[in-house]
């Protein structure tokens, strides 16, 4: 772990993977003196009010490192409906070396967890993805994916919010919204969220 200093009143906590940035996510954003808590692939951002001691917040990381953790679930979880018709699917289970039966039931027989949202407001990276689907981004992205298009790459799969340019690999499409600014909290998927596919 490494704690780097990031302005004034923050602090930027390097770490070894997604599932331990969660998990300090998890533990620090309800400690004593921090404002806000934002996991990524390998950091977490914690922003602090003036007068928190950062030594001992920097201790009690340290404390959460060193402890065994089973992952608890943040709020419901929530299945979503995909059906499996993207545009990358059969040519990425034809790159994978397996049918697209075989890919889609890979892919829905996962459960996912919500390991940090970015790129886009309500885009969220779920961990969990079957080894056997980890494939890289496009070699070139799309200008253009619509809103509610399932894709993976590399060790995540996600959904996109809203349309938007994209290098995923499309496996299929919800309806679900994952993305709507007038609900109180207007992203479907946050940290911790365990998430279910399903095959509709």
């Amino acid at each position: 772990m490494r704690v780097l200093p990031y302005g004034k009143r923050a602090v930027l906590i390097e770490v070894d993977d997604s599932a331990t940035a969660l998990q300090l996510h998890i533990d620090l954003r309800d400690e004593p003196g921090v404002i806000d808590c934002v996991p990524a692939a390998r950091t977490v951002l914690v922003r602090y009010e003036e007068r928190t001691d950062l030594a001992r917040l920097a201790a009690r990381a340290a404390e959460v490192l060193a402890q065994e953790h089973t992952p608890m679930p943040v709020g419901e979880p929530v299945t979503l409906n995909v059906r499996y018709d993207g545009a990358d699917l059969a040519s990425t289970a034809e790159e994978l070396g397996m049918g697209v039966d075989d890919l889609v039931e890979r892919h829905t027989a996962a459960e996912y967890v919500v390991g940090f949202c970015g790129f886009s407001p309500g885009f969220a990276y779920l961990t969990g993805l079957d080894p056997r689907l980890h494939i890289p981004r496009l070699a070139s992205p799309r200008t253009s994916v619509p809103a509610g298009s399932v894709a993976i790459a590399g060790e995540y799969t996600g959904v996109y919010p809203r349309r938007s340019p994209g290098g995923w690999r499309l496996l299929g499409t919800t309806d679900a919204i994952v993305w709507d600014v007038t609900r109180a909290d207007p992203a479907l998927l946050t940290p911790g969220t365990v998430v279910r596919f399903r095959a509709a």
